[in-house]
């Protein structure tokens, strides 16, 4: 049975049985600040599980992409050497949201794989909960299995509940026992059944597990029953592949089969039970999903483990032999096998091949020479030394090699890494760039432990407040003087510290005998420190000043703020939904933004962005800001920037169709902005492009800057500004045939 027929009979079978066919959610999950990636096949219902959600839906059965290679489930290092490890699988699932529990659970899965499926019955053992009375009951007594395939598996990890079938969503929050079902591939293959010394062998697998969640664990460990029982399960496709194609591991199902083949053909190589060909196609599979569900190869979070797992795949390519980009060739291949059940590999098929080569580009001659030095090292050990801790750092530093490359490859040696001395190495390198570095942050160096500031700036840009304490070149004082430069803390102030790319605010702190003028507010833990200098007079400890905010430049600030989050909407509705954010500047002149994109953006395309910016700022929207638990903020669509921590309690701003989790300060109506220009794109870094932009009255003078160009161009050529261009083309054409005649006067002489 193909591997595409076993989804769609268990998609089917469900589906008979009352069950509504849900999509594969994306490999990012949504709104979930908890994951890396989408592990399995509940993540997708996990609000419902845990009572934040109610569903539309009593039972749902889907087949889920997930991806295991980055946080607390990372399968990376397995891939290729054992039989069932992959980073990106299918976990096929059926769910009750209490409709139906244990009793039903088992008899839809027995049937399923008994009748369907037709598996010998006495190929298939189960495991239960050692308590779980209820399921062994079912099994025994319903099914009919005779006790000795009947397996009770205790608290076999060490504490209460920690078990094999005991399954926990987390710490805290529903859990419940579990049945595994197991096939046996036979005598011939080693390996005990679940519960005896030697259960890690092949012979028996996991091919299903049924989680009956009916308890719910406080902090204390204590167990209580819910009122609502629920059905989880996970049967992994490429697992239930083997089992229907009579094979022992994964890479032999049709799906890697064919992969393989491809591979192997592209690299010119025979012996197609080479691990190194099961990395590739195990990793060019999980390539393509990642980038169209979004991720883009970067040096951190989500697109540092992309770009890790093409490298990883391309280092296996050069160790069979293959010294130039391929992966990307692969592609057609991967659409063949899974573009029918995931149509969305086919419409960005483009996109995946254009970022993968991209990719391999970039890294192939760096390859190539690290791999050249490591070898070097290599050859002179042997199974069971360590690998120099300095070398691994210099490969790193000076050719680029990536550690963890370095490190997969000893593994394979049987070599351990000296990371301690790597991670000293790097430290130092971190501490010397700080050391050196142009800017540095004036509140490292402010050793105070007071209360948090109170902040009052919101709609407040004038209040009175009382100083707390000043610090003069990092050191406590109780009084200073004019022309005297200080920090300033203050019980409460108006004054926005600088935070989320948001600069802070300007202005000054005043009294009758006294005019401090404040240059920059910072964020010191929960204090706001307010830096700059004494122009007259003299403060001390205890006195109370009038705390006012520049309110034009906070006003400039504020409308690139907004502009910000509405032109975040527009380059994601425009350049796709991986079009995120990757860092901001906001101040009162312009808006510096960076964003996940592989390419450079069309002057079309820029039209486009500040075409629907514009039209949000002309329907002069009101903006609408309000604090809610960060559960039901992202709840409610909000964005989150994954790479940020947020309190329990959070703001959320919407602007126009565009809603965020934001801390910074905004406009009241959208129409405030005036105006927003973009007036330059371009790349950063690697998968990272740059817009700049401004807003307002720095918007008028750059549209009246470049008019003013145009009105000299016209009068330097004698013509309307409508017809710079044809005038330009003309001279240069000109040129070009007064050149050609003096090229060949030149010849003639």
């Amino acid at each position: 049975m193909k591997t595409s027929d076993i989804r769609i009979k268990f998609l089917k079978f469900f589906e008979s049985k009352g069950h509504t066919i849900l999509p594969s959610s994306s490999l990012v999950p949504k709104n979930d600040q908890t994951l890396l990636f989408t592990n399995s096949g509940m993540v997708q219902f996990k609000d419902i599980f845990t009572g934040y959600e109610v569903s539309n839906y009593k039972s749902v059965v889907t087949s889920q992409r997930c991806f295991r290679a980055g946080g607390k489930h990372n399968d990376l290092d397995n891939v290729g050497y054992t039989a069932r490890h992959h980073t990106f699988f299918e976990m096929l699932g059926n769910f009750s949201f209490g409709k139906y529990f244990k009793r039903e659970a088992i008899h839809y899965a027995w049937e399923l794989l008994t009748i369907i499926y037709k598996i010998p019955k006495n190929k298939l053992l189960v495991t239960v909960y050692y308590d779980d009375d209820e399921a062994y009951n079912i099994w025994n007594k319903e099914i009919g299995l005779d006790p000795d395939v009947i397996i009770r598996i205790g608290d076999n990890k060490g504490s209460k509940y920690a078990s094999d079938n005991f399954w926990q969503m987390a710490d805290v929050g529903p859990c419940g026992p579990c049945s595994e079902i197991f096939y046996d591939h036979g005598s011939d293959v080693y390996g005990g059944p679940p519960g005896t010394d030697d259960s890690d062998g092949d012979r028996y697998v996991e091919i299903w597990n049924l989680v009956f969640m009916q308890f719910y664990i406080d902090v204390n460990g204590e167990i209580t029953t819910l009122s609502t029982p629920c059905i989880d399960t996970g049967m992994g496709l490429e697992r239930i592949a083997a089992v229907l194609q009579g094979v022992n591991s994964n890479y032999d199902i049709d799906i890697f089969k064919n992969l393989i083949k491809s591979s192997a053909s592209l690299i010119n190589i025979d012996d197609l039970s080479n691990n190194s060909l099961k990395v590739i196609s195990d990793h060019i599979r999980a390539t393509a999903f990642l980038i169209v569900d979004g991720v883009l190869p970067a040096n951190d979070g989500r697109g540092y483990v992309l770009r890790r797992i093409i490298r990883r795949a391309l280092r296996h390519a050069y160790k069979l032999g293959e010294n130039e980009v391929f992966l990307y060739k692969l592609i057609p291949d991967l659409i063949h096998e899974m573009g029918t059940a995931y149509p969305e590999i086919v419409s960005g098929s483009n996109l995946i091949i254009r970022i993968l080569k991209q990719e391999e580009e970039r890294f192939i001659e760096t390859l190539a020479n690290g791999m050249k030095i490591l070898n070097s090292n290599l050859n002179n050990m042997k199974s069971g030394d360590i690998f120099s801790g300095d070398i691994l750092f210099n490969l790193y530093d000076t050719y680029g090699f990536p550690a963890d490359l370095t490190a997969d490859v000893c593994r394979e040696h049987g070599i351990s890494v000296d990371i301690e001395s790597f991670e000293l190495a790097m430290s130092k390198q971190r501490d010397k760039a700080r050391l050196s570095g142009k800017f540095k942050s004036s509140n490292a160096l402010i050793n105070y432990s007071g209360p948090a500031t109170i902040f009052d700036g919101y709609k407040i840009f004038d209040l009175s407040a009382k100083v707390i304490a000043i610090y003069v070149d990092s050191k406590f004082v109780d009084s200073i003087g004019t022309k005297d430069s200080a920090n300033i803390i203050l019980d409460r102030t108006p004054f926005y510290a600088e935070s989320g790319g948001q600069v802070g605010d300007k202005g000054f702190l005043i009294s009758d005998t006294a005019n401090f003028f404040v240059k920059n507010t910072t964020l010191f833990s929960s204090v706001f420190v307010h830096a700059g200098y004494l122009e007259s007079g003299s403060i001390k400890v205890g006195d109370i000043l009038r705390a006012s905010i520049d309110i034009e430049n906070r006003k400039n600030i504020s409308r690139n703020h907004s502009a910000t989050h509405i032109m975040h909407k527009a380059l994601r509705n425009v350049l796709g939904m991986h079009a995120v954010q990757k860092g901001s500047l906001v101040d009162s002149d312009r808006i510096r933004f960076d964003f996940a994109h592989d390419s450079s953006v069309s002057i079309d395309q820029i039209k486009e962005i500040e075409r629907i910016s514009n039209e949000e700022i002309l329907s002069n929207y009101l903006v609408n800001i309000s604090n809610m638990e960060y559960n039901d903020a992202i709840k409610s669509g909000a964005i989150a920037m994954f790479s940020e921590k947020y309190d329990d309690n959070v703001r959320v701003v919407q602007i126009g169709s565009s809603l965020e989790l934001c801390g910074g300060t905004h406009v009241n109506r959208t129409g405030d902005i005036g105006l927003f220009k973009i007036i330059s794109e371009s790349s950063v870094s690697s998968g990272v492009r740059r817009i700049d932009a401004v807003t307002g009255n720095n918007a008028l003078k750059f549209i009246q800057s470049q008019y003013d160009t145009c009105l000299d161009l016209s009068a330097s050529l004698n013509t309307s500004i409508s017809n710079i261009v044809a005038k330009v083309t003309d001279q240069i054409n000109c040129i070009k045939e007064r050149e050609k005649e003096n090229f060949f006067l030149g010849k003639r002489t």
